[in-house]
């Protein structure tokens, strides 16, 4: 068959294909029907998604409402402006104003080690060996220059102590009055002497040498380091962080224990340092903040809690806690407990600052002070907070009705044209939101106090909407601060109360769009099953239609073929 005998009309002169593809549009029809149906549902499934987190959210927040101690929530608080102390209430805590006067705050204990626990530079003043980078004191010395007596010395890490001192000699020849610069091994301190007053550093030194080897207080003529130079290197391994007192509790690979208020410390004097010693103490157990004082050159345990209680430390003689003179040389400085009253009565006292039920005997009040001082606390219903959880639930009721009414309106514009929302036929959803209503301004029965519905709040509907709105807040305010147990009384009773009733309620709702959304994905399965099938049988019937054409269209050319033919056979003569 000729492939041009498909061109739709070639022999025949009729546009057949067009017809076919009038006709199919026809028959098409049922299944257009169909996939509008299912458009349709598809909307609907859209919107109940929507809906169920809206009634997600407003279920969440009746449960707020229902939630124990929801309207028995107390604020505490300082009623002097400016108050550095704070203050929290339970719900049990009863509402009042309470005076306390603190008359000593509470500290804490700490046990402090000897001082200069660090040996001395040199065992004798000649000090040719160290070399400024390595000298072990508190402060690394940084090279550049320093003054004295106006004369400039400049130094390099390099450079040995010794020869510093002499540099110093020397520039002070040439001010007129000549220094003797030494090391006391016996004070290990660096002096230096002139004939007159001696004045050190400029505001342009770049070396800080005077500060690290402690040298100041001008104003006479012999200036001494303020104090012991030598001192622990913190970075060092134990056995060589320059310990005057020797370590030697220890086996022989250099390990050894302690405790600290009865938790184990392990530790080898070849690779711990004093600085990873101090971490491990203070992330452990113990209790305690440990703490190097470069300053005295001395190691300070502190308790992390206040109050006046001890700190035990315990270990073998000759250990690391008798190096830093935190075992027999150590010394105890108690830690103080707050003392304070309240509303004039007796003493008190308290191991914590945080003044809380077990120190003054008052149910669900904890006061945290900071200062001697005398203030009161001033403990109320918490109104603001409780409002917030009505307020939650005004807003997600409303959501839940706005939707409801955008999702199941009918509208007439001014040509009569009727418009009706996706859900508008959907009486199940309309009598949902119609019951909301009424449950949301029904009265809660067997109740006793003045709160009963939520007229008694203050809250009412908007005028001519579905929409609550807080009418009188200063009612509504005015209840919650005044009548909490009533209002507790409203949202909470048992199967009866606000909350109860709406939360039931809510979740049958929830659980029927489900099925909703259910069923119409089902409809919506069984919809495509239904147009597949007819748009099968349609392409059989467009296959049928073309051949019966095409058939046509080679007949016609046959008859025109042979026509032509008989037309040269026989010709009309003139």
């Amino acid at each position: 068959m000729p492939s041009n005998l498909q061109l739709s009309g070639l022999a025949s002169g009729l546009d057949w294909k067009s017809l076919v593809d009038q006709l199919m549009s026809i028959a098409h029809a049922p299944a257009d029907r169909l996939a509008a149906e299912k458009t349709g549902n598809t909307q609907k499934i859209t919107l109940l998604a929507d809906f169920g987190t809206k009634l997600a959210a407003l279920q969440t927040s009746a449960t707020s409402l229902g939630a124990v101690g929801a309207f028995g929530q107390r604020v505490a608080a300082s009623t002097t402006v400016g108050s550095g102390w704070s203050a929290s209430a339970s719900t049990s805590a009863s509402v009042g104003n309470y005076q306390i006067a603190v008359s000593q705050l509470a500290s804490a204990a700490h046990r402090d080690g000897a001082s200069d626990i660090g040996t001395r530079l040199s065992a004798t003043s000649d000090v040719s060996g160290l070399t400024l980078a390595n000298l072990p004191i508190a402060s690394a010395i940084t090279a550049g220059t320093f003054t004295v007596n106006n004369q400039r010395i400049t130094i390099a890490l390099t450079d040995t102590l010794a020869s510093v001192l002499s540099a110093i000699e020397t520039a002070s020849i040439g001010s007129g009055n000549p220094i003797t610069a030494a090391y006391d091994p016996t004070s290990d301190t660096l002096s230096l002497t002139g004939t007159g007053e001696v004045v050190l550093g400029a505001a342009n030194d770049s070396s800080n040498f005077l500060s690290a080897l402690k040298l100041g207080n001008n104003g006479t003529s012999s200036i001494a380091s303020a104090s012991k130079l030598g001192s622990v290197k913190t970075s060092a391994a134990l056995a060589l962080a320059n310990l005057a007192a020797p370590i030697t509790a220890v086996d022989g690979s250099g390990n050894g224990t302690f405790s600290i208020n009865g938790v184990s410390f392990a530790y080898n004097v070849n690779t711990d340092t004093l600085s990873s010693l101090i971490t491990r103490i203070n992330q452990s157990t113990a209790g305690v903040t440990a703490t190097y004082d470069p300053a005295n050159d001395r190691v300070k345990l502190t308790n992390k809690t206040t109050g006046d209680v001890g700190i035990s430390v315990n270990e073998a003689a000759g250990g690391l806690l008798g190096a830093f003179g935190l075992t027999t040389a150590g010394t105890l400085v108690h830690g103080e407990n707050a003392e304070f009253t309240v509303n004039g009565g007796a003493m008190l006292t308290s191991k914590s600052n945080t003044l809380d039920e077990t120190a003054h005997g008052i149910t669900g009040l904890a006061v945290t002070v900071s200062t001697e001082d005398t203030q009161t606390i001033q403990v109320s219903s918490d109104a603001k907070g409780m409002r917030a959880k009505i307020e939650d639930f005004i807003a997600k009721f409303n959501a839940v009705q706005s939707f409801l009414d955008a999702s199941t309106k009918i509208t007439t514009d001014a040509q009569g044209k009727v418009t009706a929302a996706a859900l508008s036929n959907n009486r199940e959803i309309q009598s949902w939101g119609s019951s909301l209503r009424s449950m949301a301004f029904a009265a809660v029965p067997g109740l006793s106090g003045t709160i009963a519905r939520l007229e008694n709040l203050g809250i009412d509907f908007k005028r001519g909407t579905s929409e609550l709105q807080v009418t009188d807040g200063t009612k509504l305010d005015a209840a919650l601060r005044d009548n909490s147990s009533d209002v507790s009384a409203f949202f909470q009773t048992a199967s009866t109360g606000f909350a109860a009733k709406f939360g039931s309620f809510l979740t049958t709702v929830t659980a029927q769009t489900t099925t909703q959304q259910t069923n119409l994905n089902r409809n919506n399965t069984s919809l495509n099953k239904q147009i597949a099938d007819i748009e099968r049988r349609l392409v059989q019937q467009r296959a049928i239609m073309e051949s019966a054409f095409i058939s046509m269209e080679t007949a016609q050319s046959a008859l025109q073929s042979q026509q032509s033919a008989l037309t040269r056979a026989f010709p009309t003569s003139s």
